[in-house]
């Protein structure tokens, strides 16, 4: 019998803020690479996961959440989202099952994905929230907008459904080489990943209206030994910018008890990623319009190559 001929290629994971992008990558991966909260447009940049099958290796891109841009990071973030769409072999689209037309947000992106003419697989994820003729009802309404190569009803808080998705997409790609070592899960540096995680618990742990106002910088990140028995630690320092003073003070909290849960959970999770003692200090900082800075904007920003 003929081996099956090795495939690869590139995914994007396109939908609106909070429909369940960064759950789903994250299961499909069995690695933390995205962060998670119940909070709207967590992720800012195009972040790769890179799947490693037995016949395949798949590249799954997930990108921001489509919202309406009130800064020049949000417009960037909404720029990110939709020019991976161009430059991948297969779109992932993801929607909520709760959804009884299709919305301002989702209609854009449909619109992308009819320009760009790319094999497309309609996800539907949060289907223990409705009923068997409500699924069939929004499946027969985003069909007949467009010739999805698939359709696959999903739960991505339960992995229900899940395996059949990387299935789907094996199917659609063309054969190829692996574009990554097959050891590796994500293109994100060391620096990111610590950034991506205390932002995580500053968005699970802060008050609704600071989170999209801050972001985490990474200062120095050192390998060292502990003196006591010589074993290997990180020792990191990062520091969580804020739009305005009121917010340094509820992101610092009361006797700095604030700043210091943010540090812990943080430190807990790099910890367990990266499979080594971490020694972390954070501070908080004040830098207004952030935004809207050119310079700051770059940071997330897909690099091309």
């Amino acid at each position: 019998m003929e081996q099956e001929k090795f495939k690869s290629g590139f995914v994007s994971i396109i939908g609106r803020t909070n429909v369940g992008k960064s759950t789903l990558i994250n299961s499909l991966v069995g690695e933390k690479i995205a962060i998670m909260t119940n909070k709207p447009q967590t992720t800012r940049t195009a972040i790769k996961a890179i799947i490693n099958r037995p016949n395949s290796q798949i590249i799954i891109i997930d990108t921001p959440g489509i919202h309406k841009p009130k800064t020049k990071l949000g417009k960037t973030m909404n720029d990110t989202a939709f020019e991976t769409t161009e430059e991948v072999d297969v779109i992932l689209f993801i929607i909520e099952a709760t959804s009884k037309e299709i919305g301002p947000g989702d209609r854009r992106i449909l619109e992308k994905i009819k320009e760009s003419n790319k094999k497309a697989i309609l996800i539907i994820n949060k289907i223990d929230l409705v009923k068997k003729e409500e699924l069939l009802s929004i499946i027969k309404l985003y069909s007949e907008e467009y010739n999805f190569v698939g359709v696959i009803p999903i739960s991505a808080t339960k992995q229900e459904n899940t395996d059949i998705i990387l299935d789907e997409i094996e199917k659609n790609l063309k054969v190829g080489p692996a574009f990554y070592d097959t050891e590796e899960y994500t293109d994100q540096t060391m620096r990111q990943l610590v950034e991506e995680t205390i932002r995580e618990k500053a968005l699970k742990l802060l008050d609704d209206e600071i989170p999209h106002g801050l972001y985490v910088e990474v200062e120095k990140m050192k390998m060292s030994k502990a003196k006591t028995d010589n074993k290997p630690f990180y020792n990191i320092e990062a520091t969580i910018y804020c739009l305005r003073n009121s917010h340094k003070g509820i992101i610092i909290g009361k006797g700095g008890q604030m700043l210091k849960k943010i540090g812990t959970y943080a430190r807990q999770d790099l910890e367990e990623m990266f499979g080594t003692k971490v020694n972390l200090k954070t501070w908080v900082k004040i830098k207004e319009d952030w935004q809207d800075t050119d310079t700051i904007i770059k940071k997330f920003k897909p690099n091309k190559k």
